[in-house]
């Protein structure tokens, strides 16, 4: 598959996508890009937005394996992994697989499990695996999750931890939709018999698979290189920033620009790519100090300060 070929599959899968989601395509097209990067989804929104759903109607747009874990505090890891179960007839044990060995999955309200079991998904997140009582064991390719949190819902959370927020590439919201999305709702209700519109497959597992390897032949210039760099390592001298932005960060903002330039029909990286990303794939990776919590500081705003601190290049320098 190339590029153009790809950018079309793109816009026919947020077609697809937005017949049952109503939101902002850009917030749509920020979670397909993650996706096409091989990356995981941090979806943090008020109740009644359409988190559940949208990770749903992409799991199906893109015909791959599906399965949802309501994370709650008595949680255990085993519940996510699996577990050896005893086989009375054969008198040996053996591997139940949990729901994490799924393409698509959706992590619902994933802080309401204790750390012990967030911790669970590291490994699958980062190596593609799970380890269970020393036995190793690959997860379906593709695999990528897509965790959802409710920041009104305080209590009875506990924060993730800095390790896992790092293992996903963006983080976004799916926000209010506008007026003409909220009266499609109430259309879609009118009637007791009305229902999500039917969503079709665009693609299946082996075109997925296909997708994910365009942004592979994609061109970054040395002078974008540079740039993406110099925006990450802004972040760590920035007074209002405790722990700015790893290597990792800087490696899946690379990876994210290149799958921005796929669905943009692009063979190559342009700085308009960078800035398309940057926020979702950055912002979440801060830590700031303590002073800055305290007076609200908002993240987007350093990686403005960042952005705004290192030149644009201009293209074909």
């Amino acid at each position: 598959m190339n590029v153009p070929e790809a950018a079309q599959t793109g816009e026919a899968t947020l077609a697809e996508i937005q017949t049952a989601v109503v939101g902002e395509s850009g917030r749509l097209e920020t979670i397909l890009t993650a996706i096409l990067a091989r990356g995981h989804v941090l979806l943090e929104d008020v109740p009644g937005t359409g988190k559940t759903l949208t990770a749903q109607t992409i799991a199906t747009a893109l015909d791959l394996e599906f399965t949802r874990v309501q994370f709650t505090p008595d949680l255990l890891p085993a519940d996510i992994t699996g577990t050896h179960i005893y086989n009375e007839h054969d008198a040996t044990f053996e591997f139940e697989r949990g729901p994490i060995f799924a393409n698509v999955v959706l992590a619902d309200e994933i802080n309401r499990a204790p750390p012990k079991t967030q911790a669970a998904l590291l490994e699958a997140m980062g190596e593609g695996q799970v380890s269970v009582a020393g036995d190793t064991y690959d997860l379906p390719e593709p695999f990528f999750v897509i965790a959802t949190q409710n920041p009104v819902e305080q209590e009875g959370t506990f924060p993730l931890p800095e390790a896992q927020i790092d293992r996903f590439m963006v983080k976004t919201s799916m926000g209010y939709p506008d007026r003409d999305g909220e009266l499609t709702l109430i259309d879609r209700r009118a009637s007791r018999q009305s229902r999500t519109p039917t969503v079709e497959s665009v693609v299946d597992r082996e075109a997925v698979l296909a997708l994910q390897d365009v942004p592979e032949t994609v061109t970054v210039d040395p002078a974008i290189r540079a740039y993406l760099i110099d925006v990450c390592r802004a972040t760590r001298t920035d007074d209002r920033v405790q722990v700015g932005v790893s290597p990792r960060g800087i490696q899946r903002l690379f990876e994210a620009s290149r799958a921005r330039a796929v669905l943009a029909g692009r063979d190559y990286v342009a700085p308009e790519d960078v800035h398309a990303v940057v926020h979702p794939v950055l912002d979440h990776r801060l830590v700031l100090t303590t002073e800055a919590d305290v007076r609200g500081v908002d993240r987007a705003t350093v990686i403005d300060s960042a952005l705004n601190s290192v030149q644009v290049p201009s293209m074909g320098e």
